[in-house]
């Protein structure tokens, strides 16, 4: 039996070497930093869920609840902002964008821009006498026991904001609750639907909850709403793929669910697990690692997640890197192994080059903190190069066989030469054997020689490939031997 695994994870086992050079955004090469944007009981009792964005400025915006309680709307709740205008290094004084009077509140909140205008969208939920689950029907926009759909906006690169309500524009009076999924909407970039905004939403309809995209064409002018998918819908996002779909990314647990799009957002298939990402029912993140580049670019293909890795409590926050769209979800590192819960990626370059940066924007020690983080690709320790073992049909015991390894480079970058060496039984052994340097979207096959053990009986072992590069980045590729006596 064969199988392609495009894995490309760096082993638990080996350390990542750091480099010495710094990056435009005044990290180290190979490091995670960490800094507190927010902390419960300065300025505010609590605060949470965060969203983070990089403006056509080049300014990144962070902004999250103000909490007089931990608790959702209905709450006096306020939504503020910090902006940094060197990469994430330093960050501005706390801004206050919509805060009014008990019992009026404002939560939940995400950020959209429009690379074409310029115009920062920050969605939420606005509520008087009811959150999600209590909402009204209806969508009368002055009903104060309807959980309204609000958007502040900003033209001068998040210095003001104005406000704006679109309730009766996106929610279908059949429906109770709805507000926009925290963290980040996106603007297509490419195809038949470029330009378009897409901010995700959770509404509750008899009883059961949906996933929805609400979408404008008109640069925020009007908005529409589509068509929801569920029931099992909650806080989600979406990521617009290489082939021109919108993948859709639902919190569920015990793992994640993802739904397609072939309409801009419209549509969607029905849910459907990925069982490679565990999750306990929290918000996390998804996007694309380098959104501007056209489809036939090495890493159009390339996606960033993030969320509580564990199918029950919320701790141990990871980012992975997937290298096809979001099949297979190898690269992973631990960003905290202990207390978080929600968090936000977004990619801090145009995502080229050898080692660009990601900002991660995340809950922290038990709702303590709002912590804004980056890091970069040799952090993550991992390399998109995907790995295929072809064994012969058999392979004879006390006899040496041929194990053919092909690895694909989905680097935009020269891959320097490598090798591959197999992970087999005891009593087996097969040599490592030089893989040549690689251009990006080049490939090369090696043939690996096996010896079985001449007391190994009938039957069939598992085998691993491991691709070595660089010393520190790994690919992995998983096979079957079958075996026959001599």
């Amino acid at each position: 039996m064969q199988r392609r695994v495009t894995l490309a994870t760096l082993a638990a086992a080996l350390a990542v070497v750091a480099a010495t050079t710094t990056s435009a955004h005044g990290a180290t090469a190979g490091t995670l930093t960490s800094q507190d944007l927010a902390t419960a009981g300065t300025g505010s009792p609590y605060y949470r869920i965060p969203a983070l964005t990089k403006t056509r400025q080049g300014t990144l915006i962070a902004a999250y609840d103000a909490r007089p309680t931990l608790a959702d709307l209905p709450s006096n709740i306020g939504v503020v902002v910090r902006r940094s205008t060197d990469g994430g290094s330093t960050w501005q004084a706390q801004q206050v964008v919509r805060k009014d009077p008990a019992p009026n509140g404002y939560g939940d909140p995400s950020l959209l821009v429009d690379h074409d205008t310029g115009r920062i969208f920050l969605f939420y939920a606005a509520g008087v006498n009811q959150g999600f689950f209590g909402s009204a029907t209806g969508n009368d926009e002055s009903d104060p026991d309807v959980l309204q759909a609000d958007y502040s906006y900003s033209d001068d690169d998040g210095l003001t904001w104005k406000h704006e309500r679109i309730t009766a524009d996106i929610k279908n009076p059949a429906w109770g609750g709805m507000f926009a999924a925290s963290g980040e909407g996106i603007q297509l970039r490419h195809g038949t639907y470029k330009g378009r905004l897409i901010q995700q939403y959770a509404i509750r309809n008899n009883g059961a909850n949906y996933a929805v995209s609400a979408y404008s064409d008109d640069h925020g002018a009007t908005w529409k709403m589509g068509t929801p998918v569920g029931p099992g819908g909650d806080e989600n996002k979406t990521v617009e793929l290489s082939d021109g779909r919108v993948m859709l990314n639902n919190r569920s647990a015990p793992y994640r669910t993802v739904a397609y799009s072939s309409d801009g957002g419209v549509t969607y298939t029905p849910f459907q697990q990925d069982t490679e990402l565990p999750d306990p029912a929290n918000n996390g993140s998804i996007a694309r690692f380098a959104p501007g580049v056209d489809a036939s670019h090495p890493r159009a293909s390339w996606l960033m997640f993030s969320n509580t890795a564990t199918s029950s409590g919320r701790s141990n926050l990871t980012v992975r890197l997937s290298c096809d769209n979001g099949q297979d979800w190898p690269v992973r590192k631990t960003v905290e192994a202990g207390s978080a819960a929600y968090s936000t990626l977004t990619p801090l370059s145009d995502g080229t080059g050898a080692n660009p940066r990601i900002g991660l924007l995340w809950e922290r020690d038990n709702y303590q903190h709002i912590t804004y983080s980056s890091f970069d690709l040799q952090w993550l320790g991992g390399v998109c190069a995907p790995v295929t073992v072809t064994p012969p049909a058999s392979l004879k015991a006390g006899a040496t066989s041929e194990v053919a390894v092909r690895v694909v480079s989905q680097n935009d970058v020269k891959l320097p030469a490598g090798s591959v060496s197999l992970q087999l039984p005891a009593g087996y052994s097969a040599p490592a054997v030089a893989v040549p340097a690689l251009d990006p979207g080049q490939g090369a096959t090696v043939k690996v020689p096996v010896t079985v053990p001449a007391t190994a009986t009938a039957g069939s072992v598992k085998a691993t490939a491991d691709y070595q590069v660089r010393g520190r980045q790994h690919a992995y590729g998983d096979t079957t031997l079958t075996l026959t006596t001599p």
